[in-house]
């Protein structure tokens, strides 16, 4: 199936709330790393992607019509190149306000020592977090998670996005615009329900285990 709807924003610049927004206006289902959960399988997949020993998305997306967050952000450029006809929904939100967002939420998990033999906080966690160490740890930051590195990856990160996509398929969206810009883009209807808000700071600590 080709991509749809491709968004390349960074997590925590509101993915999973665009997530069901793009469910809500007919987009979906949206692949995003709530999916991973739910498809443990795809862990594997994506390792080898990752490591170039798989080029083809297809599998692992296979029923998706649209794709915001890591895992996909992290190969923005090739799902494009791949997807000539997708429209292109970047996310942003000021970089210290990002940063802040970031550095309480995924940063610390990416940083959790799973000691061995420990039990798993769920099942598949210690190859879901080498997956995610690998992709947005190593791959995206370089292995560095200072505040200095992370903002200077994520504006560059932005530019790069806003340089390389055409005016005419590219929405860069501030999820406090609400519906109006993005249905627009889309071409479709505003609904009648207010724009999803999920995934705030403190559910995801507590989600992921982050508050003891």
């Amino acid at each position: 199936m080709a991509l749809k709807v491709i968004g390349t924003g960074f997590g925590r610049t509101g993915t999973h709330s665009l997530k069901l927004a793009l469910e809500m206006l007919g987009a979906g289902p949206c692949y995003h790393m709530m999916e991973v959960f739910d498809h443990p399988d795809h862990i594997a997949q994506w390792h080898a992607l990752c490591d170039g020993g798989q080029s083809d998305f297809d599998g692992v997306l296979s029923g998706f019509p649209s794709v915001v967050d890591w895992p996909t952000t992290y190969f923005w450029r090739t799902l494009i190149a791949h997807n000539p006809g997708a429209k292109v929904l970047h996310t942003e939100r000021p970089a210290e306000e990002w940063y802040q967002s970031i550095s309480q939420t995924i940063f610390p998990a990416l940083q959790r020592v799973l000691p061995a033999g420990a039990p798993e906080p769920w099942p598949g966690a210690r190859v879901h977090h080498a997956m995610i160490v690998r992709l947005i740890l190593e791959g995206e930051f370089g292995g560095d998670l200072s505040r200095e590195n992370a903002i200077r990856v994520y504006q560059a990160h932005n530019e790069a996005v806003r340089n390389a996509v055409p005016r005419e398929k590219l929405l860069v969206f501030n999820a406090r615009d609400g519906w109006e810009p993005l249905c627009a883009f889309l071409g479709v209807a505003v609904p009648a329900t207010p724009y999803p808000k999920t995934n705030s700071t403190d559910e995801f600590r507590v989600r992921a285990g982050l508050t003891q």
